[in-house]
């Protein structure tokens, strides 16, 4: 792949060439992690939309939709032969690992970070860069729509598996850190805790 994935030059200093297609992706959860689900709207070199897509993910962290909503617009623009791609987000935490910028520390990002960079090796080119909120209104909207649908059909407890990755054996089993409590801030005396991850203190 040619094209800007590791790229650091500003945007407007980024090679144009004919054949993009723009891809808006959001993804979002409610309680983080919650309920959760992922909105994208993808759009031609013309300016019109082509695809919208959205899938209630089940309970999962936000960033972990992020990444799920940038693997649904990556696979359509190869099932549908797009060589050049564009994409939007407003996870700037998610542009910046997808740009090499910051490390992915959380086993539960990480293989969908893995085959993110995958699948935009396989096009020729591939641009990620970062909006505000109100840059991504409708991938946003979808994303939220995801989770209303979602929700309403989900049994109490219900949680579904993103279909790309199944999550890592460490977001599920719980794990016991020692520390202690100074000035209200807890302090591991080992190890360190990755992004994205569910935590319960018991005090003793």
């Amino acid at each position: 792949m040619t094209g800007n994935l590791f790229s650091d030059a500003p945007q407007a200093d980024l090679p144009r060439a004919d054949g993009w297609f723009t891809a808006h992706c959001d993804g979002g959860s409610r309680g983080n992690p919650g309920p959760s689900g992922y909105g994208a709207v993808i759009e031609d070199p013309s300016g019109q939309t082509v695809a919208r897509l959205s899938q209630f993910l089940g309970t999962q962290t936000n960033n972990y939709a992020e990444y799920s909503g940038l693997l649904a617009v990556l696979t359509w623009a190869l099932e549908n032969r797009t060589k050049h791609l564009r994409v939007v987000s407003d996870s700037e935490l998610m542009v910046k690992q997808m740009k090499g910028q910051y490390k992915v520390s959380s086993p539960a990002l990480r293989p969908l970070w893995e085959k993110a960079r995958a699948l935009a090796r396989k096009l020729d080119r591939f641009e990620i860069r970062h909006t505000l909120r109100g840059g991504n209104k409708e991938a946003d909207r979808l994303a939220n729509e995801a989770m209303d649908k979602g929700m309403k059909q989900a049994s109490p407890g219900a949680s579904r598996a993103n279909p790309y990755e199944k999550p890592p054996k460490a977001l599920v089993d719980p794990q016991v850190l020692e520390g202690y409590v100074k000035g209200g801030v807890v302090h591991l005396l080992e190890g360190e805790l990755p992004d994205g991850i569910f935590v319960k203190v018991t005090r003793k």
